[in-house]
């Protein structure tokens, strides 16, 4: 397959162990993770040659960091370095009716004083075919805002396909960046757009007409969001594909979990999966991402496909442990032909 870039940020995670609250913490269980490394992970265990371009400091925890993406497979000679820290996000993950918190601690992070010239774009794009970047890096400061800028000019004057996960992280955006013009500006370049109904309301003002999503808990219906799309790729004429996720909270543990891909003329819909007992959600939204890049590689003529690949993968996601979806393509294939058995396989 042809290669993928990603770029943002990967933060040091970390999180109280099983379900304990912050305040019950005595220790912390540590892994690496963040938006577009995790995408980075999934195709990369999915066979798919891939790069992951973000700044690093110059130290043990950089290094680790880095020692991580190596293991995992992923390309890391396009990084660049300097910086004193590395991000770091705690994690509390929730139960039944406690939802899970995110806490940030990822201010003046090496990514985060990024600034436009200092990567070379037209060396990272050289011979390849896809590009992702996620409302998450333009978020952190304005020089990752800049330096995103300028990779999607450069993606797109060398013909490379642009993917976009919109991520709106309420958290974020501190440093007074106009979100809404950054992100329309940055999202114009973009071939492939994902992103729910808050990330199209939030940065776009764009709303399901005739819908009240607060109302729909668990019944989320693919129908109400043809509006949204509609109107996504009105704003955005260069987009190709706007896909979306039906997330259907039951409960922190309880989720139902779909998706639907419109390309301008026809909706596609996935199947709906219950995921009853949810590992970690963390990352869902990524492992998603990473499915659906890989299945419109591999399924190039048939959206249904790579749609349902990465409903798939994102599903089995919420089994796992960490950032990171570690399925394996046979794994993914397998819960696509129906077998949610979860039998040994001996």
């Amino acid at each position: 397959m042809n290669k993928v870039v990603t770029f943002g940020e990967i933060m040091l995670r970390l999180a109280p162990p099983g379900f304990l609250r912050f305040s019950q913490a005595n220790s912390f269980d540590l892994v690496y993770g963040g938006g577009e490394s995790n995408v980075a992970f999934s195709l990369a265990n999915y066979g798919v040659p891939v790069d992951f371009v973000t700044r690093l400091p110059k130290n043990d925890i950089g290094e680790c960091a880095l020692m991580e993406m190596r293991k995992r497979g992923v390309g890391t000679d396009k990084i660049i370095y300097g910086g004193d820290r590395l991000g770091i996000y705690f994690l509390e993950t929730g139960a039944v009716s406690r939802g899970s918190k995110v806490v940030y601690d990822r201010a003046h992070s090496a990514i985060a004083e990024i600034e436009k010239g200092m990567v070379d774009w037209k060396s990272v794009f050289k011979a390849v075919k896809w590009f992702h970047w996620t409302g998450i890096t333009p978020a952190i400061s304005q020089g990752a805002a800049d330096a995103c800028l300028e990779a999607v000019k450069v993606a797109s004057a060398m013909g490379v396909t642009i993917s976009t996960d919109l991520n709106y992280r309420a958290k974020l955006w501190k440093y007074g960046g106009d979100r809404e013009a950054i992100m329309t500006e940055l999202t114009s370049y973009c071939d492939i757009v994902l992103g729910n109904e808050e990330d199209a309301e939030k940065h776009f003002g764009i709303k399901p007409e005739g819908l009240d999503i607060t109302t729909q808990g668990e019944h989320v219906k693919a129908e109400a969001f043809l509006s949204v799309c509609q109107q996504m790729m009105k704003k955005f004429p260069r987009a190709k594909k706007v896909i979306t996720t039906l997330r259907g909270s039951i409960s922190a543990s309880h989720n139902s979990w779909a998706g639907v891909l419109y390309d301008g003329k026809t909706m596609f819909k996935s199947p709906e999966y219950q995921i009853t007992d949810i590992v970690d959600r963390v990352g869902g939204g990524d492992s998603f991402m990473g499915g659906l890049i890989y299945g419109l590689l591999k399924y190039p003529d048939d959206d249904q496909n790579a749609l349902n690949f990465a409903v798939a993968a994102s599903c089995l996601k919420h089994t796992i442990k960490g950032d990171a979806n570690l399925a394996t393509v046979a794994e993914v294939e397998k819960l696509m032909g129906g077998d949610a058995s979860g039998r040994v396989a001996r």
